[in-house]
């Protein structure tokens, strides 16, 4: 996502230790935080519908991913100036951002 691990927990709520130690059991990240991690996949997923949609001719070859994790970081207009990365902690953010995301695909912001 061309963002930092430790940046990703961050955004997450998800101490890196915790993570690690999940990983390396193979256990699944429960509660709140396993939630904010299915968000950004679901975030993820809509990035890469909006390129496997299009009809550019940029969009073959077009990182989804590294675009998500570059976006998220930067502050959007169209939320008040914050950045998708800081409402991605409870699922209505989540839900805020994908409108968002929506929008985007449409042509109505860029």
């Amino acid at each position: 996502m061309d963002i930092p691990s430790s940046r990703i927990f961050t955004i997450l709520g998800i101490p890196k230790a915790t993570a690690e130690r999940k990983a390396a059991r193979r256990k699944v990240v429960a509660g709140s935080r396993g939630q904010a991690v299915i968000g950004m996949l679901k975030l993820l997923g809509i990035a890469q519908e909006i390129v496997a949609n299009s009809t550019a001719s940029k969009a073959k070859g077009f990182d989804a991913a590294k675009w998500l994790g570059q976006w998220i970081e930067r502050p959007q207009p169209s939320l008040g100036g914050r950045k998708p990365a800081d409402l991605l902690d409870t699922p209505t953010g989540v839900e805020v951002v994908a409108r968002l995301l929506g929008s985007i695909e449409s042509g109505a912001y860029q």
